[in-house]
């Protein structure tokens, strides 16, 4: 069958890009073929991401000085970002013509068996803070088979104003697999029933990511990687690489990451982004997917939670895993590093999930 999925892959974040490669990967290895629909809306293109998103700063968008400023600083950086992440895009995924509105994929949508959602924060707000029911399929007929796969809301309460929303939309489901356990209540609340699967990027082991890494320069060091704000991350990860006698290194595709600790790795490619997680000392992390690529490969790792409402993500995986333990909860805990872990234990807890959010998804597809 032909599966067309809708997901958050055009994000210039690795495990956007990421999850989006090992959900086709895998729908191709259940034996159907895999379309990425190419969805972008126009505010969200790498020219008007940064102009949307200051919008929802009004502190620095409604003061000229500042906005001009913002804007001269971050859209350079987000453009050369989003044209490196295209051409990874292009070369990763099969996709679908562009679409840049809603109402393009509802007048001209992609023809598939199967629509599915696919997994990130699909059910959570885009950029600019609206709620698009694009990624609810709400361009689908009646007719339509839709399913979910491993799909998030980011946050873990329901806000009162949003449950008709869902409602409405998710109720037209057949069926839905989400990817924290806070989701399947958050559904169970609006009478809607769902199960948790892993990540699709957890679907792939680690042997099979390892076959798109390359060769990295850097051997012996700490690595951050790092989404948040969170300020007491950098001076944790500060101190456990003097701790450690290691130089300290910090990936990511934001230039303005260059003024924090770390010796600044700008914008990897996906290959390099995953060498430099597999072979870290230690890695310090705020990012669900940095987290999730750590277990994989077995690397030490601390979570510093993200300093917002999106931490359920990485406490829901952590939890399953039995490593709830990396949280960090005081920034002096600097043997919280070098406590090793049983990744034996996570490993076994990986595989047999593995087993069962695969007969899941292909459940959901040929049923």
């Amino acid at each position: 069958m032909k599966i067309a999925v809708i997901t958050r892959h055009a994000i210039t974040n690795y495990g956007s890009l990421l999850q989006a490669m090992a959900t086709q990967k895998v729908i191709e290895e259940l034996g159907h073929s895999c379309e990425i629909i190419d969805y972008i809306r126009k505010d969200e293109s790498y020219f008007q991401y940064e102009a949307t998103a200051l919008r929802r700063k009004p502190n620095w968008y409604n003061h000229f000085m500042k906005r001009t400023l913002y804007l001269a600083l971050r859209q350079p950086e987000s453009i050369i970002a989003g044209i490196r992440f295209e051409k990874a895009r292009k070369k990763y995924l099969a996709m679908t013509r562009r679409y840049t509105s809603a109402e393009q994929l509802l007048k001209e949508k992609p023809l598939a068996d199967v629509y599915m959602t696919g997994s990130d924060q699909v059910w959570g707000p885009v950029v600019s803070g609206e709620y698009d029911n694009s990624y609810c399929l709400g361009f689908t007929a009646d007719s339509d088979k839709r399913i979910s796969y491993a799909a998030s809301f980011g946050w873990a309460e329901m806000e009162q104003n949003l449950t008709e929303y869902y409602k409405k939309w998710l109720s037209r489901y057949h069926h839905i697999a989400v990817r924290e356990d806070k989701a399947v209540s958050i559904l169970e609340g609006i009478g809607i029933q769902a199960c948790q699967v892993l990540d699709p990027t957890f679907l792939i082991t680690a042997a099979d990511w390892e076959k798109y890494t390359v060769p990295i320069p850097d051997k012996k060091y700490v690595l951050v990687y790092q989404l948040g704000n969170t300020t007491n991350l950098s001076s944790y990860a500060r101190k456990i690489a003097q701790k450690k006698g290691l130089k300290l290194l910090r990936i990511s595709p934001y230039l303005h990451q260059i003024s924090r600790a770390g010796k600044l790795i700008w914008l990897p490619n996906p290959g390099q982004f995953l060498s430099y997680i597999k072979n870290a000392e230690c890695m310090v992390t705020d990012s669900f997917h940095g987290t999730a690529f750590a277990i994989n490969f077995n690397t030490p790792f601390v979570e510093v939670l993200p300093n917002n409402n999106t931490k359920s993500r990485n406490t829901s995986i952590l939890n399953l895993t039995g490593l709830s333990d990396r949280i960090l909860k005081s920034e002096e805990d600097t043997e919280l590093a070098d406590k090793p872990i049983d990744f034996m234990k996570a490993n076994q807890i990986l595989a047999e999930e593995r087993l069962k959010s695969l007969a899941v998804l292909k459940e959901m597809i040929e049923r």
